[in-house]
Parts: structure tokens; C-alpha cells; sequence
């Protein structure tokens, strides 16, 4: 994992943060404000906010060093995901979209994600997963969160009228 610390060298918070994150097992990549007004516009844009530290981790900015904020963003960060949006199967049967009555319907994939690499495409029914039958979208992440990171679970689909088996790891 990798955060990105806007800072300046005289702050001594933006010497704080980093250390937290080196402790915590994070690759810190600095960024100082006080030296590339490119980036100073940036950290503004995305922060809305002229001081600093400023912390981007894990789809979260963090302003200040705010350490229940930077601990739940690691947290959230390393909880396993499927890397597609999903939605009942059964609601999308209702809407012709799909002929499975329980599962989770595929939608969007996101590229580099699990379910990239197990070759999931938008319009497939997710069937079980650590062979578990997957009841509904609601379900699936459930099953999901339960995953250790690196855990290889075994997932079964429906793409058409093919059912297809392979291995996805967290």
C-alpha cells in the first residue's frame, strides 16, 4: 500500500505522519508543497485546504495528522474486494437482464481487480464463491469481507447458459 503526504520541511505534523505510516507498513510517497506549486494547486483541489499535512490513502484524504482517520482509512484499504459492482440477480431477472433468480449479477469491472483477473465480464451471475452458493449481491460481500488478503477462494459463474469455475485470490 502507498499513501501520498503533501508537506512542507519545517512541518513538524508532516514528520509525524510519515513515521506513523513507515510504522504501520506504508510506502510514503512525499510530495513537498513548498518546492512544486503544481502539486500545492493540487493538494488544494483535492483537499480544499492550504495547509498541511495532507494524506491521500486508500481513496481518502486526510488533512492534518488525524490518526483515527489514517487507521480506519488502513483498515478499510485492506479489506478485500471484488473489484466489480454488483446487484441481485433476482432484480435483474425481474428486469430481463439476466435468466439466474439468485446469485450476483456483474455490472462494471474494474480494470487490475479480482475480478479483472478472473475474467468476470459485465452481464455474468456470480453463482459461489469458497463454494458457497451466493445468495444475492448483499450476500457476496458479505462472503467477500470474510476473505483473508491473499486467500484463494474458488468462484463459480454463469455467463449465458455457461456455468465456468476458476479461482480468484484476495
Amino acid at each position: 500500500m502507498q499513501a501520498t503526504v503533501y508537506t512542507t520541511q519545517t512541518c513538524p505534523y508532516c514528520h509525524q505522519v510519515k513515521a506513523y505510516l513507515t510504522q504501520k507498513g506504508v510506502e510514503v510517497r512525499e510530495v513537498d508543497v513548498s518546492r512544486d506549486a503544481a502539486a500545492a494547486s493540487e493538494m488544494v483541489r483535492i483537499s480544499g485546504q492550504r495547509g498541511v499535512p495532507v494524506t491521500q490513502l486508500g481513496g481518502e484524504v486526510i488533512v492534518g495528522f488525524d490518526r483515527p482517520r489514517i487507521d480506519a482509512a488502513l483498515v478499510q484499504s485492506r479489506r478485500p474486494r471484488l473489484g466489480a459492482a454488483v446487484a441481485s440477480a433476482a432484480r435483474m431477472q425481474a428486469q430481463g437482464r439476466c435468466k439466474a433468480a439468485q446469485g450476483a449479477y456483474v455490472g462494471k469491472i474494474r480494470s487490475g481487480g479480482v475480478a479483472a483477473q478472473a475474467g468476470l465480464r459485465a452481464g455474468d451471475v456470480i453463482l459461489s464463491i469458497g463454494g458457497q452458493a451466493v445468495e444475492s449481491d448483499i450476500h457476496l460481500q458479505g462472503l467477500i469481507a470474510g476473505a483473508q488478503p491473499g486467500e484463494r477462494l474458488s468462484l463459480r459463474y454463469q455467463r449465458q447458459e455457461q456455468v465456468i469455475e476458476t479461482v480468484v485470490t484476495f
